[in-house]
């Protein structure tokens, strides 16, 4: 059993920052791509950022150049620094693991979802 755990999520006012985290936990050898979507009330769900475990990285172009994703294999973490957040980046934030190896098998797994809000 693979388990998310995410954390960082909060109230923050536009062109302020946040830093989002997601563990993964339970006996997981490896995690290939690990990545963060996002869906914000009444549209659908949207991949924001992902890096491989060579660290290889993608970015909505919405998010270029003002977050950036990053990993740490050895803790199976993954993280989202966001700068310069606009109201339109308000959402429910999912951190996704793809290719998570366990000694039984190799499953995706998704996170319970953080809240984001950027006043403005």
């Amino acid at each position: 059993q693979v388990q998310l755990v995410e954390s960082g999520g909060g109230l923050v006012q536009a062109g302020g920052s946040l830093r989002l985290s997601c563990r993964a936990s339970g006996r997981i050898f490896s995690i290939n791509a690990m990545g963060w979507y996002r869906q914000a009330a009444g549209k659908e769900r949207e991949l924001v950022a992902s890096i491989t475990s060579g660290g290889n990285t993608n970015y909505a172009d919405s998010v270029k150049g003002r977050f950036t994703i990053s990993r740490d294999n050895a803790k199976n973490t993954v993280y989202l620094q966001m700068n310069s957040l606009k109201p339109e980046d308000t959402a429910v934030y999912y951190c996704h693991c793809a290719g998570v190896r366990t000694m039984f098998n190799n499953l995706d797994a998704w996170g319970q979802g953080t809240l984001v809000t950027v006043s403005s």
